[in-house]
């Protein structure tokens, strides 16, 4: 068998595979745990190019770290797909498969095979999920979304403004929901330095980052007809060197004018269908500008294909790729379009559409880095909340639902017998990582806030958890510290299929570094960035 592998690669067998491979998932969940809460701390990011980028977010840091080690990104990629699924709980998932691969390393040094580890942390993890769906609550009110929203937000630095930003966001959802299904695409987040968080509101339609553009146009059109246009409206310069000649000053005016009148046909067939607003793809040329606000057409250019998709969608109307080809039941319908000016820039608003399910929520701050963190946090909440309107319950949040989880599952394993027990004891001592990492970030004693928190559910209080804004144990539930169940179902899915991967890997096969190639085999020997 070694015969048969390449001189060109470098092989690492058994144990060093498995401690290598958990070495790299352990260091990724210990650089993502100090964010976890709302005490959690917060990372700058500075990529090769200079961009900086300060955040508390599991999902954006992980996505922004060059990770090398192949079962590092093991780790990265359930990150992802808890943030695509959920929304939300990234560095939970992340710091559960850490801690999980770190407790099998105790039972691989007591001769426990991975593969019984294996079966163990299928067997708590399935017993987790059943008792989550027994742990769990029906939300009853809109009181409820709004404490889920306050929960999801806590720890993103706009806790000061959190209210008014949770009722924002409930509002929107009350919106755009249809029934029991939410699409976070249809809530738009448009950023604008300016005056304090607090300012921010929602706009019932579809905010533009491009004003009008010719400022002979109108301000403000009352029962827009818009016309969506993919083409640019510009003269066409050929894609290959061509020489015209012109032999006399009447060739060249003629000339002149067929391009002119090309133009003009375009703007005339606007007209004739009855279009007062024009939105395009691609660019307008300065010529067409002047006949367009002539004609009292109101027209930005340059807007983003995502955009002319959600503009389409609320406005009933129909995206064409020439003019020429447009009818008149192509064109969208709003009560208003007008250009507003947010600080520096000018903005256009489409609002009263036809048919309302798409919203913005208009995010003011004072720099770049704090709006892109208010954005994570708004996303994070509208992801919580998509998934209750899904069908997901909520579990008391601060650590509650883990330390339920860990005393139940400790009873489970006394009806097991075999070494799968130990492996079942291990998944529940995982499960303790959240709250002594809530009481680390937060400057408390991990050991006292344990050991109170094991009697407090040992006395029966399935609510109570670590309540970071009096620093004291709680119940939870009746704070209003909540999550979705999905959070934690997903979080524990991930963590235990990643966990179980990477255990079961005892032989790492790889191609050492050569001139020609991007792989360097040191990245495979517990080295990475």
């Amino acid at each position: 068998m070694e015969e048969a592998i390449s001189k060109d690669n470098e092989r690492v067998l058994g144990k060093d595979a498995q401690r290598t491979n958990i070495l790299a998932a352990r260091v990724i969940s210990e650089t993502v745990k100090t964010t976890l809460g709302p005490c959690g701390m917060d990372k700058m990011l500075v990529d090769r190019a200079g961009r900086v980028i300060i955040t508390n977010d599991g999902a954006t840091i992980l996505d922004e770290m060059e990770i090398e080690h192949p079962a590092a990104k093991m780790i990265v990629e359930i990150a992802k797909t808890q943030e695509e699924e959920v929304g939300d709980g990234t560095t939970t998932s992340v710091m559960l498969a850490g801690k999980l691969l770190e407790n099998a390393e105790r039972l691989l040094d007591k001769k426990i095979h991975p593969t019984v580890i294996s079966k163990g942390y299928r067997l708590a993890a399935n017993k987790a999920l059943e008792l989550l769906k027994e742990l769990s609550f029906e939300i009853t009110d809109e009181e409820d979304l709004i404490k889920i929203t306050n929960t999801a937000m806590t720890g993103k630095g706009v806790e000061y403004v959190r209210e008014v930003l949770s009722k924002i966001i409930v509002d929107a959802v009350k919106i755009v929901a249809d029934g029991r299904k939410l699409d976070p695409e249809n809530i738009r987040i448009q950023k604008k330095k300016g005056p304090e968080i607090k300012k921010s509101s929602l706009i019932k339609g579809i905010v533009l980052d491009n004003g009008k553009v010719n400022v002979h146009m109108p301000q403000r059109i009352e029962n827009a007809r818009i016309a969506l246009v993919e083409d640019s409206l510009e003269i066409r310069t050929p894609e290959t060197e061509a020489r015209i000649s012109v032999s006399s000053p009447e060739q060249l005016q003629q000339f002149i004018s067929h391009e002119d009148k090309t133009l003009k046909e375009k703007v005339e067939k606007l007209e004739k269908l009855g279009a007062n607003v024009l939105i395009c793809q691609r660019g307008i040329d300065d010529a067409i500008q002047f006949y367009l606000a002539n004609a009292g057409i109101y027209a930005i250019r340059r807007v983003p294909k995502s955009d002319m998709a959600s503009i389409a969608k609320v406005t009933n109307g129909k995206i064409v790729s020439k003019i020429e080809k447009m009818v008149e039941e192509d064109l969208g319908k709003s009560g208003v379009v007008e250009e507003i000016k947010e600080g520096e820039d000018n903005m256009t608003y489409i609002t009263d559409c036809e048919k309302p399910g798409v919203v913005t929520i208009m995010v003011n701050g004072g720099t770049e880095h704090l709006l892109d963190e208010v954005e994570r946090a708004l996303r994070d909440a509208i992801g919580d909340l998509s998934s209750i309107l899904g069908g997901s319950r909520v579990v008391a949040g601060g650590g509650a639902i883990e330390m339920e989880l860990n005393k139940k599952i400790f009873e489970y394993s006394n009806t097991l017998g075999g070494r799968e027990k130990l492996a079942v004891e291990e998944f529940a001592n995982a499960l303790e990582f959240i709250p002594v990492t809530l009481a680390e970030n937060a400057g408390l004693d991990p050991i006292d806030v344990l050991t109170e928190l094991k009697t407090s559910h040992s006395s029966g209080n399935q609510n109570f958890g670590l309540n970071l804004f009096t620093n004291k144990i709680e119940d939870n539930w009746a704070g209003g510290i909540i999550e979705p169940s999905k959070i934690k179902e997903q979080a524990i899915s991930s963590a235990t299929e990643v966990a179980i991967m990477v255990l079961r890997i005892d032989d790492i096969i790889a191609a050492r570094s050569n001139p020609n190639s991007g792989v360097n085999s040191s990245n495979f020997n517990g080295n990475y960035d």
